[in-house]
């Protein structure tokens, strides 16, 4: 059965596609391309330029391909660009799901997976969070997330439709295979960010935040390698088709480390002593996340390859490696 990606030219997308092709599964990738590239798309699925809240353009689409499963990744994801401007994120994810969903419902799709987030937890605390903690979400990036589950779970109660929420801790990496990796030159991923400083992409870095009530002070993440994520996507595909029933899952390792100890990390995987700069706070960040991870690992037997820090960061260096030889041949265009 064929399988809609929505934002499958980005990030997080890409990576779930190349997990699908490689077990031969028939993709269709749709992507408006505002913040993905069409480069980046894998050669062995169909790609089609639209926008997924484009509902008549998605009925059609799903119809005419008998798309009978969505996984939707399409979104915005700035913490803070999303306090400093909420109402596009309120547009592009959470107006965009719902007209999506309505597509899907109207064109009989069976299988609905969601791209969710931590941040739906809130002030979470330093102990690791589980599905069912009170869901509190401090800024309108996390809240569009939490609209957008909710919405799935009312309409899987009235139609004939079953959904997975996979909600994201911090995802980080590269593809080991060096086929895809995180492209968008002024994405905020930290990780991303530290290797671009090392390779002197940027003069220097910052550290916002030093005053949270961590063991250093600033924010404490648990960092999840997106080929770990994208093959959590492919499990939950699988136990849905199976007949498994509408679910809401943490992806993560339940494995915190601060953003002191990311840079270090990152420092000492690559040999370069760059500048990070301290600065204060940024709107909406959470001092704390980490996962409780059991449902996915017992529900879906995932079992992730890639939990080490350092193998982490060395496949999101190699990434940006690449991309510095990519930008300087000028028939491959430039990011």
């Amino acid at each position: 059965m064929s399988i809609l990606v929505t934002g499958g030219a980005g990030y997080i997308g890409g990576h779930t596609v190349l997990q699908l092709a490689d077990a031969g599964e028939r993709v269709t990738v749709l992507d408006n391309l505002t913040t993905g590239f069409q480069w980046a798309v894998d050669q062995r699925v169909d790609f089609v330029e639209g926008n997924a809240g484009d509902v008549e353009f998605v009925t059609a689409l799903l119809q005419e391909r008998g798309i009978k499963s969505i996984l939707h990744f399409a979104g915005s994801i700035v913490v803070p660009e999303s306090v400093e401007n909420p109402l596009k994120y309120y547009q592009n994810n959470t107006s965009t799901t719902r007209n999506l969903i309505d597509a899907a419902v109207h064109a009989g799709v069976k299988n609905f997976i969601f791209s969710s987030t931590a941040a739906v937890y809130g002030m979470a605390g330093s102990e690791p969070v589980s599905e069912d903690n009170p869901l509190n979400p401090q800024s309108p990036y996390g809240r569009s997330k939490l609209m957008s589950e909710m919405m799935l779970e009312d309409v899987a109660a009235a139609h004939d439709i079953k959904y997975g929420v996979l909600r994201y801790f911090n995802v980080a990496g590269a593809d080991p295979q060096g086929r895809s990796g995180q492209s968008t030159p002024l994405a905020t991923h930290l990780i991303k960010v530290a290797c671009q400083t090392a390779l002197g992409q940027r003069d220097k870095m910052k550290i916002f935040g030093t005053d949270y009530d961590t063991n250093d002070g600033t924010c404490v993440r648990d960092y999840i390698h997106v080929t770990d994520l994208a093959k959590a996507h492919a499990l939950l595909l699988d136990y849905l088709r199976n007949g498994g029933e509408s679910t809401t899952m943490n992806c993560g390792y339940g494995r915190g480390y601060s953003v002191r100890e990311v840079v270090q990390a990152v420092k000492k995987t690559t040999g370069v002593d760059f500048v990070a700069e301290e600065t204060g706070r940024r709107a909406g960040d959470p001092a704390a996340i980490v996962a409780s991870a059991d449902r996915v690992r017992t529900v879906l037997g995932w079992e992730p390859k890639h939990e080490d820090l350092r193998g982490i960061i060395e496949h999101a260096y190699s990434w940006e490696q690449y991309l510095l030889t990519r930008n300087d041949r000028p028939e491959m265009g430039q990011l």
